[in-house]
């Protein structure tokens, strides 16, 4: 049995990632900003027979991270799946910029999974694999405009995951950036290419053979090498 843990599990590909690997029988913990409005997550845990439990964690709070991650102290985590995050403001901000919005996108999405990555790092051992969430919109080959908080948070997340991957390979932890593609979800929008049981099957297959010799790759759901 593989043990996962997974942050913005709530919904979109966080939730499905969550239900496919509790259908496939692992221990899933799922970790989210607010517990009580995630109401499709509590229905899981319940159907789950245990096997997958929730856990509060806001990644943008570093008392919340820590406080999330010792409440299953003990656990080894095979896989941790960094999800969370959010869209920033409308994408025409070329003239303007709220920036406390820019403060909040940096701290969800680039301090966020080093904290959920630090938090567990102790029981992360020889094999583990920590998979972020990552976007084509992160590769300098994106080429439209626009999304300029969120670019660039998904474009440091990369740099800085490369690093960690880096640094954490002669423990054996593989580091992944993953593309999940364009997904259905509230973020992507119904107009997007692929479902989240699409993306979802597809990461899990990528994290699955990802190797420690392509720790610190940049990859699309369907396992090929995203340019960046």
């Amino acid at each position: 049995m593989t043990t996962v843990a997974i942050t913005g599990a709530g919904r979109g590909i966080g939730l499905e990632l969550a239900r496919q690997h509790v259908e496939a029988g692992d221990r899933v913990i799922a970790l989210v900003r607010n517990p009580e409005s995630a109401t499709k997550l509590a229905d899981l845990a319940v159907a789950s027979g245990g096997k997958l439990t929730v856990h509060k964690m806001d990644v943008a709070d570093d008392a919340s991270v820590k406080a999330g991650a010792a409440e299953t102290a003990g656990e080894a985590i095979d896989v941790l799946y960094n999800v969370a995050g959010v869209s920033g403001s409308d994408p025409a901000e070329l003239e303007s910029s709220d920036w406390a919005e820019w403060d909040e996108v940096f701290r969800i999405m680039v301090q966020g999974p080093l904290r959920v990555l630090q938090a567990f790092l102790p029981r992360l051992g020889e094999g583990s694999k920590v998979i972020n969430i990552s976007s084509q919109l992160a590769a300098s080959t994106w080429p439209y405009g626009g999304y300029y908080a969120y670019a660039s948070a998904k474009a440091a997340l990369n740099r800085l995951m490369r690093s960690v991957a880096t640094d954490l390979k002669e423990r054996g932890v593989i580091v992944g950036l993953m593309h999940p593609g364009w997904v259905q979800t509230d973020m992507g929008g119904e107009a997007a290419d692929i479902t989240p049981t699409e993306s979802a099957e597809g990461i899990r297959k990528v994290a699955a053979d990802w190797t420690l010799d392509r720790s610190g790759d940049f990859l699309k759901w369907n396992g090929e090498t995203h340019p960046w």
